[in-house]
């Protein structure tokens, strides 16, 4: 089933936050079903997310079946608004057009001087923003420039697998 939710659609709503794993940092909300039926789709939404006024982060809102989604917060997010597993928080999301994907300059730079920008631009649409958002959430130089060197390793692979 393709997403047929509208880009920029903007939606707000309440939930709490639950810890997904024992003893693990890991947290997600679920999202209302009145939420989930707006969207318009039982399938991964990509959006720009904000939970209690915190800075917009871009992650997917992921089905778990039975038309219900969440939505993951990253340790990091969480940190910096205070929040923790049990709280009550406030949701805002607007819905991006996957097709749509901004390529960081330094990630440009690279494709470019690898000759492996048509090599990414053949990837998916979910592939290219998945990749770019693992670059974008590195914290240290080294780790996004290694990022950024997988990310043109696996398009030289897959557009390899596609020639053959």
């Amino acid at each position: 089933m393709k997403p047929s939710s509208t880009p920029k659609k903007q939606l707000t709503f309440q939930s709490k936050m639950e810890n997904w794993a024992e003893g693990m940092d890991y947290c997600a909300i679920p999202v209302p079903a009145k939420i989930t039926k707006a969207l318009g789709t039982k399938s991964a939404v990509l959006v720009m997310a904000r939970v209690n006024g915190s800075e917009p982060f871009q992650v997917s809102l992921f089905p778990i079946g039975g038309g219900k989604h969440y939505i993951r917060v990253r340790a990091k997010v969480r940190k910096t608004a205070g929040l923790k597993g049990g709280d009550q928080v406030r949701v805002q999301i607007t819905v991006l057009d996957r097709a749509k994907v901004v390529i960081p300059q330094d990630l440009m730079t690279e494709l470019k001087a690898k000759g492996s920008l048509k090599d990414f631009n053949s990837l998916t649409p979910g592939r290219k923003n998945y990749a770019v958002r693992r670059i974008n959430d590195a914290t240290l130089p080294a780790t996004r420039m290694k990022r950024i060197q997988e990310t043109i390793k696996l398009s030289r692979e897959m557009a390899k697998g596609r020639n053959k």
